[in-house]
């Protein structure tokens, strides 16, 4: 038998792969001569970029970059194992949580230091690139990451435009020939989990400006000032991006990072799986475990226990799912694919005592899921 552990982080408490080894000890205390194939995995969000890293051997690396508002900041990014492929989040150079909450401006805040840190990993030999966008700070449409790549945002005076989104009103021209060709070599898969678009009252500036600080007011300026970058970049770089899905996420880099370096949208969970080469592991499988820190009625928006469930039901893989706790809704995620939830918490117990144990309470839920497996193919067996 051959059992694939494909669990994401338990967050707080343990990490994509400490979790896939706690389960494996839980399953080898049932069953110790199966073959077990751990594959820790994300969905494009907090820990993907810890996940990735850890699963292919790689290294996270730090840069020295521009943040939302101009000051110095310190990013990691990740190096993955195969030497090729670099993985970056934006709200680790450009997030709203790097900022106070008197300092969110998305009228100045910009996504320049993604730009930057995209630049040190081309220059470092990277040419396969995942970006995470969410969480951002900005609603400048990726204008300061091209920037920062070369590409020059003008004026009818011929200047280069300042840091922000309120900027983009001003925007009359864009010239790409400074865009390094390196960086014009390299791929983009764009870890993107909303289908906004770029304008209109489901944009950008309308559905997420508030949370980065604007008033109704400056939410329409912002809307104003994106919908002439869209017309810009339709007329100067042959695209519209204006009712893409997923063009306004955060605050127009969707779009920007589409425009300016022929970026791809994906689900976050998609790209993670394809990098690890999940398919081709599910091949011969008898079972698939997966788990999150809890299952319940958002799990089946794209989050990674379904992302790999929709994968294993393609091949006809049954699916077991641990949980650190069973939120409401979790019966959701049955028709999509996962057969079977368990919950680790075994009696009345503290948040803190279950993340403390988690490592232990997530092999014992799985040894106890196996013993049902056990249980059920006796009962098969006899007949009955």
């Amino acid at each position: 038998m051959k059992i694939v552990i494909a669990p994401q982080t338990f967050k707080g408490s343990l990490s994509a792969l400490e979790v896939a080894k706690s389960m494996d000890e839980g399953v080898k205390r049932v069953f110790p001569d199966v073959e077990t194939l751990l594959v820790p995995v994300a969905d494009g969000g907090d820990g993907t970029l810890e996940t990735l890293v850890e699963a292919t051997s790689g290294e996270i690396r730090s840069a020295e970059t521009t943040g939302p508002i101009g000051k110095p900041v310190t990013a990691e990014w990740g190096a993955l194992g195969d030497g090729e492929t670099a993985i970056i989040e934006m709200a680790r150079t450009s997030g709203l949580a790097l900022l106070k909450e008197n300092e969110r401006d998305p009228l100045t805040t910009t996504t320049y230091g993604l730009g930057e840190t995209i630049r040190e990993a081309v220059n470092a030999g990277f040419r396969n690139f995942i970006i995470g966008i969410g969480g951002s700070a900005t609603n400048d449409g990726g204008g300061g990451m091209a920037q920062a790549l070369g590409i020059r945002l003008l004026d009818k005076n011929g200047k280069d435009l300042p840091p922000g989104g309120a900027a983009l009103a001003s925007l009359h021209r864009i010239d790409m020939s400074g865009l390094d060709n390196l960086a014009q070599n390299s791929r983009f898969s764009i870890a993107c989990d909303v289908s906004n678009p770029l304008t209109g009252p489901e944009g950008a500036s309308a559905v997420y400006g508030p949370q980065k600080g604007a008033t109704p007011e400056i939410v329409q300026q912002l809307d104003a000032a994106l919908q002439n970058f869209a017309d810009v970049v339709k007329r100067d770089l042959g695209q519209n991006i204006d009712d893409v899905a997923g063009a306004g996420a955060a605050g127009g880099l969707g779009g920007g990072m589409m425009a300016f370096l022929n970026g791809t949208l994906r689900t976050g969970v998609n790209i993670v799986l394809d990098q690890v080469g999940l398919d081709d592991k599910l091949e011969g499988a008898d079972l698939v475990i997966t788990g999150e820190g809890q299952l319940d009625f958002q799990t089946v928006y794209h989050k990674a226990p379904i992302g790999v469930a929709w994968r294993a039901r393609k091949m006809g893989i049954p699916v077991v799912a641990i949980s650190g706790s069973l939120g409401k809704g979790f019966e959701n995620v049955h028709p999509e694919g996962i057969d079977a939830v368990s919950a680790i918490v075994s009696s009345p117990m503290t948040l803190e005592e279950a993340s403390s144990r988690a490592s232990e309470l997530i092999a014992n839920a799985t040894a106890e899921a196996m013993r049902f497996m056990k249980v059920g193919a006796k009962v098969l067996g006899s007949g009955s």
